[in-house]
């Protein structure tokens, strides 16, 4: 039998244990701060019935569902003749599950379900993986994980200002200089009408949204071939060259959008909003951006974005409000707003600026050396006082030569060695070694302990 070479499918990655401790840092960061607010957490099934997901995340979402096949023989059930049939409409013959796409949408599910058990306004945070069957690119995987925090039954816009009190500690830790983008779906639609093109809201808002990635003349290619006149795409132009502060744009805005309603309630959100940032003692940037759109259908106001300052890479947190996602699961009128956190990006931007602390990557704290039978019974009592006392400790599992120990302690960052021989016992002392300074120097077990309590 051939040797088979070991991979992964693309856009997934293995972590080692290095880059597991410098993600879970990222994980207790986040959920720390999640916690202090109040929100509880949840967790869902990776797999939702296709049902769940599609008409959700529209046309452009509803390609980048991950299929599960059905079980047993569900080729025998196809109507459709396999070799005329659209791809897309045979998955959804022989597939009734799919990999969630989101944490939101079966967050909505998760609601409706358990509408008996919940309290209202509902406050709740969820760190799982999603799954995109998209082109694996730089910053973009097809498994990734996703820091959800939602709170649902409750249209008050101090959630919205709460997100912001969020997104700003978070980063504050994590010691990332970014900028939250701040724009309005109300104020979106507005625009639409005032150019004429209600109607295709919609297809504004998507092609908006990919105005990153592809650039103002690749978007308004793709708005002609939706159908928008060439005198609308025009119109469109000065509204995303608006400059200034925030204020500034609003009061322009105000004058642009004077006969749109739907418009008008958009900026008197985004105020709103602005005026209770400006009161905090924030250290983070907001910047109301006209071009954010967040392609996602269900939002119906607020919507955020994050970008990290010093590195050039997608959003690295992003969300908003959504006015009747219960709806589609039949309980009406139900309006939440949330945000998620892009964990892999966070890691990559923190890694790019080498600001993770040293001192997290050193799992163990303290490692004995093993000389042999009679020195491993002496030290794993020890040890033991060590684990008792909250200090992540390991001795050697093998007398090995010293070098061999020496370079396991090195390879693993252990900023402390212990070495216990036969003099150490009779003196009922401990030569502890210093992995950073190369100090070495003879003390109790006590001085030891008390080294970690400085």
């Amino acid at each position: 039998m051939a040797v088979q070479k070991p991979s992964v499918p693309k856009g997934t990655r293995d972590f080692s244990p290095i880059e597991m401790v410098k993600r879970n840092y990222i994980f207790d960061t986040i959920k720390g701060v999640f916690k202090r607010f109040g929100y509880l957490p949840i967790e869902t099934p990776s797999m939702e019935n296709l049902s769940t997901l599609t008409g959700k995340y529209g046309d452009e979402g509803d390609k980048l569902l991950f299929k599960v096949l059905n079980s047993g023989d569900y080729l025998s059930k196809v109507k459709s003749d396999l070799t005329k049939a659209e791809s897309s409409k045979l998955a959804l013959e022989i597939s009734e599950k799919g990999l969630r796409y989101d944490l939101t949408v079966p967050f909505a599910r998760f609601v409706v379900q358990h509408l008996s058990e919940i309290t209202f306004p509902f406050k709740r945070y969820q760190i799982q993986p999603v799954w995109r069957a998209d082109r694996p690119q730089k910053g973009r995987y097809r498994e990734f994980y996703q820091c959800d925090v939602d709170v649902i039954g409750s249209n008050s816009l101090l959630n919205e200002v709460e997100l912001i009190q969020i997104i700003d500690q978070i980063f504050q830790k994590l010691n990332i200089n970014a900028v939250i983008k701040l724009n309005n779906r109300k104020i979106l639609l507005g625009i639409a009408e005032y150019i004429g093109e209600p109607e295709k809201f919609i297809d504004i808002t998507v092609a908006i949204d990919k105005l990153d990635k592809i650039g103002l003349e690749k978007v308004n290619e793709e708005l002609l071939l939706k159908g928008l006149s060439a005198d609308s795409i025009e119109k469109l132009k000065p509204i995303f060259d608006l400059a200034g502060t925030n204020q500034e744009k609003l009061t322009l805005l105000r004058e642009i959008l004077k006969d749109s309603e739907t418009g008008i309630k958009g900026i008197e959100e985004v105020e709103t909003v602005i005026n209770y940032f400006e009161t905090l003692p924030l250290n983070i940037d907001l910047d109301l951006d006209l071009t954010l759109a967040r392609g996602l259908n269900y939002y119906t106001g607020a919507i955020f974005e994050v970008k990290a300052k010093d590195v050039a890479i997608g959003s690295i947190c992003g969300g908003g409000r959504y006015d009747d996602l219960t709806g589609m699961f039949g309980l009406k009128d139900v309006s939440g707003v949330g945000v998620s956190f892009g964990a892999d990006r966070i890691y990559d931007v923190m890694e790019q600026l080498n600001i993770f602390p040293d001192e997290i990557v050193a799992s163990t704290k303290v490692m004995f050396v093993n000389f042999g039978d009679k020195e491993e019974k002496y030290c794993l009592p020890l040890l033991q006082k060590l684990r008792d006392n909250g200090i992540n400790s390991e001795i050697f599992p093998e007398s090995s030569k010293m070098k061999k120990q020496m370079t396991y302690a090195n390879n693993k960052n252990i900023p402390i060695v212990v070495l216990v021989g036969e003099d150490e016992m009779n003196k009922g002392l401990l030569t502890v070694k210093d992995m950073v300074s190369g100090d070495q120097a003879e003390m109790t077990f006590d001085e030891l302990l008390n080294k970690f309590s400085l």
